[in-house]
């Protein structure tokens, strides 16, 4: 049976599962996959790249089910036209991610657009609130790429015991399977958003040898900081610092920020050649700590179900043994 909440209910889809917007790894292929799987495709807008925008959108022209389109709102506020790109392919949902959310809103809600946004504490949720926000993803450091320092198991309850019921809560970071969706539900959420375990997905635009990686590492193998958008000559607004796994680069240079800052010019070429030429001993492979559990690349649709319907049976044993007990 699907399981139904208030997140279903809004954004009418079969299971409370969202993609994370990921840039350049959640395109319109990944977006579909889930979306007819029953869950909510997000499509990674990220920075902003109208072309991309404008290409990935065109190809969910058709697409029936029920999908979304994130942003890095403070980016987004770089070239807000992006955000009329966007709204051009009828989204049921915008995600605004890691910025004020308040200039963008009026727009969405008047476009008859859901606005979801994602915080990292109860400032930042309480802002988004204020916003009009519809839908909060409660994001725990544990995620893959940007994020915070609060863990998801804290900070999950805390938002939801903030919203009292007004919105859904989603939990996002360190999610992979059935058993972390079920915990997130016991805590009060209305679903969950996956970045890392869709990654690992056929329909991922990452490569392939990313996504081997993922799959290869091992519980602990990743590090938060700021190492890898210094290399990028990319540095993020505080407080919001990137995860991604382990490598040969970060090996090199963790705790030795300084020096690599004074040498910026120089890593940052190597780092961009490193890219370009799909080399991960230097280039990140972001990702989450849930990478210890994820073993394989199988279809989108078929990670929705297997997570639902291990969450499903989960939760139903719980009830049934509360009934026995009682």
């Amino acid at each position: 049976m699907p399981m139904t909440t208030s997140l279903t209910t809004l954004l009418g889809i079969e299971h409370p599962i969202l993609l994370a917007p990921m840039d350049v790894i959640a395109g319109s292929r990944l977006v579909a996959a889930v979306s007819r799987a029953g869950g909510f495709g997000i499509l990674g807008g990220g920075y902003g790249e109208r072309v991309w925008l404008e290409q990935e959108t065109a190809k969910l022209a058709d697409l029936s089910a029920p999908f979304g389109i994130g942003f890095i709102t403070w980016s987004l506020a770089k070239r807000p036209e992006l955000l009329d790109v966007a709204l051009a392919a009828k989204p049921v949902a915008i995600m605004l991610s890691f910025g004020d959310p308040a200039p963008f809103a009026p727009k969405i809600k008047s476009a008859g657009a859901r606005l979801i946004c994602q915080v990292q504490d109860e400032a930042m949720a309480r802002q988004a609130l204020d916003a009009g926000a519809d839908i909060l993803i409660a994001q725990g450091t544990e995620a893959g790429g940007h994020g915070a320092s609060r863990t998801t198991v804290d900070l999950v309850p805390a938002i939801v015991d903030l919203v009292a019921g007004r919105v859904p809560v989603v939990a996002a970071g360190g999610i992979a399977d059935g058993r972390g969706f079920a915990a997130m539900m016991m805590l009060g959420a209305s679903g969950v958003l996956l970045g890392t375990r869709f990654y690992a997905s056929q329909e991922a635009d990452g490569a392939e040898e990313a996504k081997r990686r993922i799959c290869a590492a091992n519980s602990g193998s990743t590090v938060r900081g700021i190492l890898f958008d210094l290399s990028r000559n990319n540095v993020w607004p505080a407080p919001f610092t990137g995860r991604c796994l382990v490598n040969d680069h970060a090996k090199r240079w963790i705790g030795r920020e300084v020096e690599l800052m004074q040498n910026v010019a120089a890593v940052a070429s190597e780092y961009a050649a490193a890219r370009a030429a799909g080399n991960f001993d230097v280039a990140a492979v972001i990702a989450g700590e849930a990478v210890g559990l994820i073993h394989d690349i199988p279809p989108a649709a078929e990670i929705v179900e297997r997570i639902a319907a291990e969450a499903e049976q989960l939760i139903a044993g719980r009830r049934n043994s509360a009934v026995a007990v009682a």
